[in-house]
């Protein structure tokens, strides 16, 4: 990850502990692409990264967690923020 930040790089994974190292440290960088796909071959999955990295390039530029699977691309930008669960309830 330090080499990736450094580099100016984005990491391309399929490990969801990117994702929650991102969110532990609060880091702005570097961006993160993650594929949740059983089928991980060049044919298979080459259109489908192409396509959430030209959805996702300005976000991706400016530090994001892009979730990739088959039917959708979810961007999260950096830092990661917990998710309001609403109005607390006494």
């Amino acid at each position: 990850m330090a080499w990736a930040r450094e580099a100016g790089c984005v990491v391309l994974t399929q490990d969801l502990d990117y994702g929650a190292l991102l969110f532990a440290t609060q880091a702005r960088a570097p961006s993160v692409v993650v594929l949740r796909t059983e089928d991980i071959r060049p044919s298979a999955i080459t259109n489908l990264v192409l396509a959430a990295l030209r959805k996702a390039e300005a976000d991706l530029l400016a530090g994001a967690l892009v979730t990739v699977d088959p039917r959708k691309a979810r961007i999260r930008t950096l830092p990661l923020k917990r998710k309001s669960s609403g109005p607390a309830h006494t």
